[in-house]
């Protein structure tokens, strides 16, 4: 039986599934304190226990995004605030290759957050 976070990339379409699952993989290979999680409907990923960035699709531009969940606290042109108090999101187009260095940079200055204290660990 399937778990919900593969059931979740399983029910995408192509090639939206595809860019979901390589957003997960650059994630993932940050840091070894990363792990996935499954909360609030969404594959969910933490630093260290503390929740750090989800994955989801727009529900108005049906494209892949990555929320940061502290973006709020520093600011890159790659995210979006929209409605947002506390997370940012950077919207992907699938059907064109990933910025792989705008997202790791982004990833390091949100893992940064939680490696220097600005958002307190357990």
């Amino acid at each position: 039986m399937l778990s919900a976070i593969d059931d979740f990339y399983l029910q995408k379409d192509e090639p939206v599934r595809s860019c979901l699952q390589a957003l997960k993989e650059i994630i993932l290979r940050q840091d070894e304190n990363i792990t996935p999680a499954w909360k609030y409907g969404m594959p969910f990923f933490c630093y260290k226990g503390k929740m750090f960035c989800y994955l989801w699709v727009h529900k108005k531009y049906h494209q892949p995004y990555i929320g940061i969940v502290e973006g709020k606290r520093f600011d890159d042109p790659a995210l979006i605030v929209e409605k947002r108090s506390r997370m940012k999101i950077m919207l992907f187009d699938p059907e064109i290759d990933l910025p792989i260095e705008t997202i790791e940079g982004i990833l390091q200055k949100a893992l940064d957050l939680y490696r220097n204290g600005v958002v307190a660990l357990k």
